[in-house]
């Protein structure tokens, strides 16, 4: 067994994020684990790029009001309790509504070379209201 202390907050990259996000890294795996797990909190507004990842990405809402959109349309509303699984490849984007926080641990894993996250172009303001109409 082993207690892993709590990590410093960290301000998300902006080249990767529109608003302002905040990162807990919780978990990264050593040895045969290549488990990700990261508590990430969004303000208002604010949400990640387009992005896909190698092995797919489970994300589970902890508070707040979110969403989760993929590159076909599909729209998902988080709430507290919800979770949502994306599989490998997968084009998606998430984050909070216009109103609300959301935070949501995001779980991942990377693959044997260190493949995990392959980021990809910002959401549109466009793209990001329809969502919400969604």
């Amino acid at each position: 067994m082993e207690l892993i202390s709590v990590s410093p907050t960290a301000t998300a990259p902006s080249e990767n994020f529109t608003g302002t996000v905040y990162v807990n890294p919780i978990y990264q795996g050593t040895g045969e684990s290549r488990m990700i797990v990261s508590l990430v909190r969004f303000t208002p507004g604010a949400h990640t790029n387009w992005h896909w990842h190698a092995v797919g990405q489970t994300l589970h809402c902890t508070d707040g009001l979110g969403l989760v959109v993929s590159r076909d349309g599909t729209v998902v509303h988080l709430r507290p309790g919800d979770t949502v699984y994306t599989p490998p490849g997968e084009q998606h984007w998430h984050g909070a509504s216009f109103t609300n926080m959301m935070s949501h641990l995001a779980m991942l894993e990377e693959t044997a070379d260190g493949a995990s996250t392959t980021w990809l172009e910002p959401v549109s303001d466009e793209e990001y209201a329809a969502a919400h109409r969604a």
